[in-house]
């Protein structure tokens, strides 16, 4: 009797067949696959010795997310001459996470300031201090308490700064902060979401890094979210930031890169209408009765205007808060008055998006923490959108109405 072909499922699975013509496509592709394969063993120990030659596995690097990372870094290197190295990340925090993981040891220190994003500030407190790094609150404007310090606690190892802060706009001064950091062997880490390096580019007035929430206005649609870390020195990102990625696993996946890729082909069409809407929108606040002041460092008013001025270039950016005259009660009743524009805990989108920082990214800081540092109850944060300037003034108009 002749015997039957086998019907198994596995003898219908023919090995992945490489694609051998070589037109370039016109769009990143995704590379949706968990693995790399080898052509041998003798290619597979090449590689893992020196994973730089080739991908291995995706959560090491994958063609996608790498160069999404790549184009970043060379963003905010462009023009400088540094040879920045990127890192993709899952999110934002998880940028932070792993920068300040991957750098910061048992008994170091890090010196920053109470304006911060509010997540920061949790995994400062909840995360790092439990692993025994210590950290110092002090205002990095003022560069007499930063010496000092940076002085008086010589196991600080890094300077983390943003600017423009989240919510308050304050600005802080990068090549003064960058000397000090360096003068005292330090680094200096700088979130640049709010600015974008089309604004600013810290790396040029010293920064040692770069952390991006890729899910903002790089990617600049709200629908994905990762996050990068870009380094001055390269062989150091890649031996501690991308270490710690490789390790806690926090690696971007392919698709979510490949989103901000695509956002990143209009972030300079996009910033150019930001600015000019948050410009519009501030001018308007300014004047109006019910509000007690407007942050915002394009305003001539702003305590950082000069020092804005200096050190971002082609606009100010999205972001601007303000502050009610009657407190809370206040915003939160403009905030729920609010028709066209969106109150969501975000922003970077080219909706514009409205936040009451306090009763939400603020929530669990210590309420003495965030007023001395300017982020009281009637505060109201405003990512300025891309939509005509005249209909979200028009939406504030009625909300600031009762």
């Amino acid at each position: 009797m002749t015997a039957q072909p086998s019907m198994r499922p596995d003898s219908f699975v023919a090995k992945e067949q490489a694609e051998n013509r070589t037109t370039a496509p016109h769009i990143l592709p995704i590379y949706a696959t968990s693995s790399f394969a080898f052509e041998n063993l003798d290619e597979c120990i090449k590689v893992f010795q020196n994973p730089t030659t080739a991908h291995t596995y995706s959560r090491y690097g994958n063609p996608t997310t790498d160069t999404v990372a790549r184009k970043i870094a060379e963003l905010e290197a462009f023009g400088s001459g540094i040879e920045a190295y990127g890192v993709m990340t899952s999110s934002g925090m998880s940028a932070i996470a792993a920068l300040l993981l991957g750098l910061l040891r048992n008994g170091d220190q890090i010196l920053t300031q109470g304006n911060l994003y509010g997540g920061t500030t949790e995994l400062l407190a909840d995360i790092l201090q439990p692993l025994g790094v210590g950290v110092h609150f002090v205002h990095l404007r003022d560069l007499e308490q930063v010496e000092q310090a940076l002085r008086t606690y010589p196991r600080i190892r890094m300077v983390y700064a943003e600017t423009p802060a989240n919510p308050t706009l304050a600005c802080i001064d990068l090549e003064a902060i960058a000397r000090l950091a360096h003068q005292y062997d330090a680094w200096l880490a700088v979130d640049n979401t709010f600015a974008t390096p089309l604004l600013q580019q810290p790396l040029a007035y010293g920064a040692d890094f770069v952390v991006h929430s890729a899910t903002k206005f790089l990617n600049g649609h709200g629908n994905s979210i990762a996050g990068v870390v870009v380094g001055r020195d390269a062989a150091l990102t890649r031996q501690r930031v991308w270490r710690a990625v490789k390790l806690i696993g926090a690696n971007c996946s392919p698709f979510e890169a490949w989103l901000a890729h695509n956002g990143l082909k209009t972030l300079a069409l996009r910033m150019e209408r930001h600015c000019t809407n948050a410009m519009a929108l501030a001018q308007y606040l300014e004047q109006h009765p019910a509000v007690a002041r407007v942050n915002y460092p394009g305003l001539p008013s702003h305590p950082d205007a000069e020092l804005a001025r200096r050190q971002m270039r082609g606009g100010f950016g999205a972001m601007l808060s303000f502050e009610l005259n009657d407190g809370f009660e206040a915003a939160l009743q403009c905030v729920n008055r609010l028709k066209f524009c969106s109150l969501a805990p975000t922003l970077g989108d080219v909706d514009t998006l409205v936040l009451h920082p306090a009763s939400s990214s603020h929530l669990n800081i210590p309420r003495e923490l965030r007023l001395q540092n300017g982020i009281t109850d009637g505060l109201v944060r405003v990512s300025v959108g891309i939509e005509n300037p005249a209909d979200i003034i028009a939406d504030f108009e009625q909300a600031l109405q009762w």
